[in-house]
């Protein structure tokens, strides 16, 4: 049975926008280890399957895509939101 990882999509750092943030994304996880290649010393594999992502509007669309598939899933929660401190830049001499 093929493992996978469920995931929310984080918000693009290089944006403000919040396109795409609230993604479900379905990620195959790898079945072998990274291998250095002993000419350039860049790690990769010969497994192709850890490369493919699927994207999904919610969580329930990812998990019945997974079980319909036979995927053994697991959900990594989202990090908890920050939140925004207002300050003014007088703030930073008190």
């Amino acid at each position: 049975m093929a493992a996978a990882r469920i995931f929310q999509r984080s918000k693009n750092a290089m944006q403000s926008g919040q396109a795409r943030a609230g993604e479900w994304i379905l990620q195959y996880e790898s079945h072998r280890p990274h291998s250095p290649d002993p000419l350039m010393g860049w790690s990769g594999g010969g497994d192709t399957q850890s490369q493919v992502t699927i994207g999904f509007p919610t969580l329930d669309a990812a998990r019945a895509y997974a079980e319909r598939h036979g995927l053994a899933a697991h959900v990594v929660p989202p990090p908890p939101a920050r939140k925004l401190r207002l300050q003014s830049y007088a703030d930073n001499f008190k």
